[in-house]
């Protein structure tokens, strides 16, 4: 009988067990959920917006170019005699400098043979006024009165305009002789600097023949590009009258960092890049070679170097001016106001390389957050960093 009362015994053991479990359970206190979670201000710098009239910086690549720039050529046919010393690759001449002589001889030759020509035809006109003087002596004493046409020839009228149109061709063509004589010596057109030379003393040239490219000395252009919406912002001269916005030039790869020029905008010239499709600017620089100001220091601009062009613009009035890097997406801006986070929506009327210009968002002195935020949500509790002043 023993294993049927440890039966009995280890049953009535598991009744109570679980009365005593279903009793625990029954009676155990609900757990309930308590928000203890404190939002922590953020800490952050902040810049304040500056509200005033501005003038934006639009800055340009461009080109070096000459205002002005030809291929020397003559205008007659001969052999070079001589060269002058300065006719040499970047040599400086004046305007009026002789740079190339050519063989005058049959020119010469020519000269002499107008002149005689011209002598000739002046002698047949005193000749024909000799007959002149006959003729009418002869028509005075006819008792009749002729025609017109009978009387113009009796005068020898026809004859006599012949003679002077004979004097006025001979003219022509003993000036043209002189003037090709002349241009056997050819002059610098405007002061200028050679950049190559193509032919040498004892070369045969002929009209048309390059014989060198000179460049203008007084002015360089720096051909740039500018987006369209940089253009109203830059102020142009007025068909020639007045100046236009002054210009920085830098030459980043060439020149040391405190080296630059000072410009003008010259014009706007009328159509687009065919590449880019933004609008193409000229801004004139005088004296580029430094000519006027030797040992100053002065860097000289090159013709074809790429250049840097920051373009002073209009002012702008009334308007804030916010750093480009203190923008946020959607052309919004984070302020702390009250300790707490505002996103503001901004409207932008220029942007140049390093500010925004506004003309609504912000206010003067508004308290702009500069610290980049993981978590940015309109109303967040802000703070100010250690040593800041609220």
């Amino acid at each position: 009988m023993n294993w049927k009362l440890s039966i009995f015994l280890c049953g009535l053991i598991c009744v109570i067990a679980a009365g005593l479990i279903t009793l625990i359970f029954s009676t155990e206190p609900d757990a309930k959920r308590v928000t203890a979670t404190r939002e922590t201000p953020m800490q952050v710098e902040v810049a304040n917006a500056e509200s005033g009239t501005f003038r934006p910086t639009i800055t340009a690549m461009g080109t070096v170019v000459p205002e002005k720039e030809i291929d020397l050529s003559p205008r007659i046919g001969g052999q070079i005699t001589q060269l002058a010393k300065a006719f040499s690759p970047g040599g400086y001449v004046n305007e009026g400098d002789w740079l190339v002589q050519i063989d005058p001889a049959d020119y010469e030759a020519v000269v002499l043979q107008r002149a005689s020509a011209l002598h000739q035809a002046e002698a047949d006109l005193q000749m024909e006024q000799g007959r002149q003087d006959v003729a009418r002596q002869d028509y005075a004493m006819m008792d009749q009165a002729l025609v017109s046409a009978n009387k113009s020839l009796v005068l020898r009228e026809p004859q006599l305009n012949a003679a002077k149109a004979r004097i006025e061709a001979a003219e022509a063509a003993l000036k043209r002789a002189q003037l090709d004589l002349q241009r056997t010596r050819i002059v610098a057109p405007f002061d200028a600097h050679i950049l190559s030379r193509e032919a040498n003393l004892g070369s045969l040239v002929s009209p048309g023949s390059v014989l060198a490219r000179l460049v203008g000395i007084d002015i360089y252009w720096i051909e740039t590009t500018v987006p369209l919406s940089a253009v109203n912002w830059i102020e142009f001269p007025h068909k020639g009258v007045g100046s236009g916005s002054p210009a920085v030039i830098r030459n980043r790869s060439a020149w040391k960092n405190d080296e630059f020029r000072t410009a003008r905008v010259h014009s706007l010239v009328g159509s687009l890049d065919a590449r880019t499709r933004l609008a193409r600017v000229l801004i004139a620089v005088e004296d580029p070679l430094a000519l006027n100001n030797p040992g100053e220091g002065i860097p000289q601009l090159i013709v074809g170097s790429y250049v840097e062009a920051q373009i002073e613009g209009k002012p702008m009035e009334n308007v804030v001016r916010l750093p480009r890097e203190y923008l946020r997406q959607n052309d919004t801006a984070w302020v702390m106001q009250d300790n707490s986070l505002q996103i503001r929506e901004l409207e932008i009327v220029f942007t140049d390389e390093k500010y925004a210009y506004l003309r609504d968002g912000l206010s003067d002195g508004d308290k702009v957050v500069v610290t980049n935020l993981s978590t940015v949500r309109e109303g967040s509790p802000l703070r100010l960093k250690e040593g800041e002043v609220q």
